[in-house]
């Protein structure tokens, strides 16, 4: 079981106090750092200083951090265009050294759409936008050097593209996707995901999506034992009690509610829920790490919880 740092800038969070945590986290051991992409804070937080861009930061830490992986819970399709978030990336991944992941969904949150001037088409829409992007974007990076892409899209029709630049990842950047969705999300992890994963979620929905997932690789002859499985589930962990409730209260929950929909509690109650999710199948635990500033909890499950997987 890798364990993973997941933050939620667009809660309120500057670049320095991004780096602090991704600094913190690669000198404790996690495997990576990711970040979500959002441009409207959600809830009764104040959000400020405002958002940042989930691209731009990682721009950022791919030159000051040295060994973590980097990546997104998840980009929207809806923010970019195909070709330019391929070029985005596949830079990103040239500045890492090659530690770069795409997680890539339809977007969802149709209030920062309209905040940001966005267009927000639709579900079935954005579905059929994603499965495009989806194409064009691994089109792009697996065309052999010297070779052109051409892509016949309804929404990114594509022409005689160089396809460059080339990621230093080869054939591509690992690409995550997830959610709940039955139908059209089990089928397009199939084709493109190299893992899927999903946030939130209990353990009875996590192993019954991971079946619906396993199912639409077994009918295009997908081997699922080649793809990752995670989930994303929010921390608050203590040596005590009165730690678990200090962090609790510090993100606005209470204990058992944690306990009960995330990872709650002393570091072996933490090791026991983990190991529950394990039984699925689920091999990645990306850590929703809310309160930035408190740098000891990264460092208490790094000491505490990570040897014991």
């Amino acid at each position: 079981m890798e364990l993973r740092i997941f933050t939620e800038p667009q809660q309120g969070a500057s670049y320095d106090q991004l780096l602090a945590v991704a600094r913190c986290a690669e000198d404790a051991g996690y495997g990576a750092f990711f970040r979500s992409d959002h441009y409207l804070k959600m809830g009764s937080v104040s959000g400020d200083p405002g958002p940042t861009d989930a691209w731009t930061t990682l721009a950022g830490l791919a030159r000051d951090t040295s060994r973590i992986r980097l990546g997104t819970l998840m980009t929207a399709a809806t923010f970019r265009f195909p070709g330019p978030l391929a070029i985005t990336v596949a830079q990103v991944d040239q500045m890492s050294g090659g530690r770069v992941e795409l997680g890539i969904g339809a977007g969802w949150f149709a209030e920062e759409h309209s905040a940001y001037g966005i267009p927000f088409p639709p579900l079935g829409e954005r579905f059929d936008r994603l499965e495009e992007q989806l194409a064009v974007i691994t089109g792009l990076w697996e065309t052999p050097a010297g070779e052109t892409f051409d892509f016949a899209g309804r929404y990114y029709p594509v022409e005689a593209s160089p396809a460059l630049p080339k990621p230093v990842q080869q054939p591509r950047p690992p690409i995550l996707l997830g959610g709940k969705g039955p139908k059209r999300t089990p089928r397009l992890a199939a084709r493109y995901a190299d893992e899927f994963n999903l946030p939130f979620v209990s353990i009875a929905e996590t192993a019954a999506q991971f079946d619906r997932v396993r199912a639409a690789c077994a009918e295009i002859g997908r081997d699922p034992a080649g793809m990752k499985w995670s989930n994303a589930l929010v921390l608050c962990c203590g040596r005590d009690e009165a730690e678990v409730r200090r962090r609790a209260e510090a993100i606005g929950r209470e204990p058992a509610e944690l306990r009960e929909n995330g990872l709650a509690g002393t570091p072996a109650e933490v090791v026991d829920r983990i190991g529950r999710y394990a039984e699925t199948g689920s091999g990645r635990i990306y850590l929703q790490v809310l309160d930035l500033a408190d740098l000891d909890h990264v460092e208490l499950v790094a000491a505490e919880v990570m040897p014991q997987l």
